[in-house]
C-alpha cells in the first residue's frame, strides 16, 4: 500500500550512506535534494530530502517510520545495525501492547523516529 516514505535531512549524502547501509539497499533514484533509497522500485521505499523549502528539516511529534524486522532477532538486528552507524536509541528492543508487538526504536542524525517491528 505504502509507495515510498520521505523524511527531511540536513546531509543528504550522509543520510543515503546510513540508510542504503542498513537496509542493505541503494540509491534508486536521486535528483539531488531527493534520494529514493530501497531494494527495488516497485516496492516501498524511504526518501531522504533537503526539504524545498530551504528551511531546517524537523521531525514531526508522533511521527515515525516503521520498518519490519521479519522476526524479534531481525527487529533486534537492525536496532544494533542502526546505533552501529550512529543512530541514537530511543526506545530499547523488547515485547509492546500485550507481548503480541515487538518494537525497538531509534532517531537518525536528523532525530527521525524509526521503528524495527515484529508481530508475534
Amino acid at each position: 500500500m505504502i509507495g515510498y516514505t520521505t523524511i527531511g535531512v540536513k546531509d543528504i549524502e550522509a543520510a543515503k550512506k546510513f540508510y542504503t547501509k542498513l537496509f542493505d539497499a541503494e540509491v534508486l533514484v536521486d535528483v539531488g535534494r531527493l534520494a529514493m533509497i530501497g531494494k527495488d522500485i516497485g516496492e516501498p521505499k524511504i526518501a531522504v530530502c533537503e526539504p524545498f523549502d530551504g528551511n531546517a528539516p524537523s521531525v514531526g511529534n508522533g511521527s515515525m517510520v516503521a520498518f519490519p524486522g521479519g522476526s524479534r532477532e531481525g527487529a533486534d538486528a537492525l536496532y544494533k545495525k542502526a546505533i552501529s552507524l550512529g543512530a541514537t536509541c530511543d526506545g530499547e528492543p523488547g515485547p509492546r501492547i500485550e507481548d503480541v508487538f515487538y518494537g525497538a526504536y531509534v532517531r537518525d542524525a536528523d532525530g527521525n523516529k524509526l521503528c524495527f517491528f515484529d508481530f508475534s
